[in-house]
């Protein structure tokens, strides 16, 4: 099964890597259902993307509750006639040391970025068991492979995940489901415009990133290469990041 016939859903589509993730697989032919907070943005890409020839559907998704995911897997059934992957993409980022005790930062991460792709996993295995094949491609980070300061407890959710995908790969060697975590480097997006309490701090962040940054599309692309394997070729890892990013 090629993209050009998948349903694919992506969770954060309204911006950023999931935009971008929609529009580049809705180009290539697949049918895509998204899920975000921001409706409104929702609404225009759907449209947007069914203007241009592609299959869209949209649906609210906040990942913190498991309703929404099977909301988000049942729209796919529904309107598409099944489920091939599921873009856990949604996450959120506080940067700080542990030492400024953001509790409250500490349990949105852990709440979206490990709690939502739980969330995820429990809404879409049961469609990919039934239909006998599925995928779980979940963004998570290179904060994971490099821990740097003022980023462990995001870094911490990151691995959280690609360890839980790697106990759920070696749980289903049947051939019926696929994991892929895909690892991005700076990439332009809205992430960080949340993540830094300080005006200063989080101006100079936004610079580095405009500089530095790649553009969503490329994470995109990776994402559609690891879907567009056979069936028996399985991806579990893949790295994307600037080139001058050390």
């Amino acid at each position: 099964m090629t993209i050009h016939s998948k349903v694919v859903a992506i969770t954060g589509a309204s911006s950023g890597i999931g935009e971008a993730t929609a529009r580049h697989l809705a180009s290539l032919g697949a049918a895509v259902v998204l899920g975000a907070r921001r409706t409104d943005r929702l609404d225009r890409l759907v449209a947007e993307i069914e203007a241009a020839g592609g299959e869209a559907a949209a649906t609210r998704v906040d990942v913190t509750d498991p309703g929404d995911l099977h909301k988000l897997v049942t729209v796919a059934v529904e309107r598409f006639g099944r489920l091939d992957v599921l873009v856990g993409n949604a996450g959120v980022s506080r940067i700080s040391s542990i030492a400024d005790l953001d509790v409250e930062g500490w349990s949105a991460m852990v709440d979206v970025n490990v709690k939502g792709i739980l969330h995820g996993i429990a809404a879409a295995l049961p469609v990919f068991r039934r239909q006998g094949g599925g995928h779980l491609v979940t963004v998570v980070s290179t904060s994971g492979l490099k821990i740097v300061p003022t980023q462990a407890v995001y870094a911490g959710t990151k691995n959280a995940v690609r360890t839980l995908l790697e106990g759920l790969r070696q749980e289903s060697t049947d051939g019926v489901l696929r994991t892929t975590s895909i690892s991005p480097g700076y990439v332009r997006t809205e992430l960080i415009d949340n993540a830094v309490d300080d005006p200063a701090v989080r101006e100079q962040a936004r610079r580095n990133m405009a500089e530095l940054g790649i553009d969503p599309m490329a994470v995109a692309r990776a994402i559609a290469f690891v879907i567009d394997q056979p069936d028996d070729v399985e991806i579990g890892d893949l790295t994307i990041r600037p080139t001058r990013q050390g």
